[in-house]
């Protein structure tokens, strides 16, 4: 569990109206907090900043920084315990209802039939009613359900509160190593030891994987594809294609590379600008920040040869590394008026079927759902 000291300053600063962020990385088990000190509101503008990033889906909208020179850091570690429990899973009231967003999906079926946009993907909103107001509550259930995802809640009384349980990495950098991932693809886990893939998802995947490629070879001297693995997030399969390899200083504008990368056909499709063009005409709300990115921008970290803190000799090699570690924010929600809106979307291709893609998206939302009252 979060040591009481650390969850209370936490509450304090929430209660203050003061921006925050609290989050966890995947299958770690220190939880870090950046408490920002005043409520100015600070945008990101050539990504050389240093903070912790909020991006939208649209990268021609303000992404959102609290800066690590005008917040304060905490920490704890953190242990998974009996505690919180998973809530039961509620039916969530849809605020596009079923027909409307299987329609929308034919739609996008038809105009990838007639080319040349490739993939689509197409997302809804539900809301739900929730007893319990504290988000720091709901994002403890999301630390013990979701070990292996990248967890958060996020805070600026400017802008909004989100949390969220995504298991999408959009890029770690570490000096001038880089790492990246394309994930794509989904069914549900059912404990079977063989699991079989459809064309669609394989398609799909691999629409990605050739884009996240293409996105990095202006900025990148080495890179490596790995194989195709199935892997689990919460109770969902996908599809998954690791991409690692060094960075290219001499020609590496970060944010040209960002804006390159983002947003993936994981979360809009491909050709990205057609695919997002038709996001933007037919679903009938604004993404805000859901499908966007978020996660340490330009960390600086001590990086040393010798683990043992005790053996000091060795110590003197340490260097400083800049670290950055961003994150696809998927399986997400916004709290507002005492509702959770409830994201959630999926890859539309020539092959999808209208009314499985609808059952995708309400295997999906499970993610949120298990833990809200």
């Amino acid at each position: 569990m979060l040591s009481t000291a650390f969850f209370e300053e936490l509450q304090q600063h929430f209660s203050n109206a003061l921006p925050f962020v609290v989050y966890r990385k995947p299958n770690d088990f220190e939880v870090h907090a950046l408490l920002q000190k005043a409520d100015e509101l600070h945008v990101i503008k050539d990504y050389t900043e240093s903070g912790f990033v909020f991006s939208p889906f649209d990268n021609k909208d303000d992404a959102i920084l609290l800066p690590f020179n005008s917040s304060k850091k905490i920490s704890s570690n953190y242990d998974i315990s009996s505690e919180f429990k998973a809530a039961t899973i509620h039916k969530v009231s849809s605020l596009k209802s079923k027909e409307e967003h299987i329609q929308l999906v034919q739609k996008g079926i038809d105009a990838i039939r007639k080319g040349p946009i490739q993939k689509v993907v197409l997302s809804r909103k539900e809301e739900q009613h929730i007893s319990e107001e504290n988000p720091l509550k709901i994002f403890k259930r999301l630390l013990e359900k979701y070990v292996s995802a990248f967890v958060y809640c996020w805070y600026h009384p400017k802008v909004g509160l989100w949390l969220g349980a995504t298991p999408e990495t959009l890029l770690k950098v570490e000096g001038n190593r880089f790492n990246t991932m394309a994930l794509a693809g989904t069914q549900m886990y059912n404990e079977a030891k063989d699991v079989v893939w459809q064309d669609k998802e394989k398609d799909e995947q691999q629409i990605v994987t050739a884009f996240v490629v293409n996105s990095l070879k202006d900025s990148v001297s080495t890179i490596k594809i790995s194989e195709v693995e199935t892997v689990k997030a919460g109770n969902l399969l996908h599809l998954k294609t690791a991409i690692s390899g060094t960075l290219d200083f001499k020609n590496l504008d970060f944010k040209a590379l960002l804006t390159n990368l983002h947003p993936t056909p994981a979360v809009c499709g491909f050709p990205k600008e057609m695919a997002k063009q038709f996001i933007v005409h037919n679903e009938s709300y604004n993404r805000e920040f859901y499908a966007g990115f978020l996660g340490e921008l330009n960390l600086k970290e001590n990086k040393t040869r010798n683990r043992n803190r005790r053996n000091v000799e060795n110590n003197v090699y340490a260097t400083v590394k800049t670290v950055s570690n961003l994150f696809v924010n998927l399986r997400c929600m916004q709290l507002k008026n005492k509702s959770a809106l409830v994201y959630v979307g999926g890859g539309i291709t020539k092959d999808s079927v209208a009314e499985n893609e609808w059952q995708e998206t309400v295997n999906k939302t499970q993610t949120i759902q298990a833990v809200l009252d």
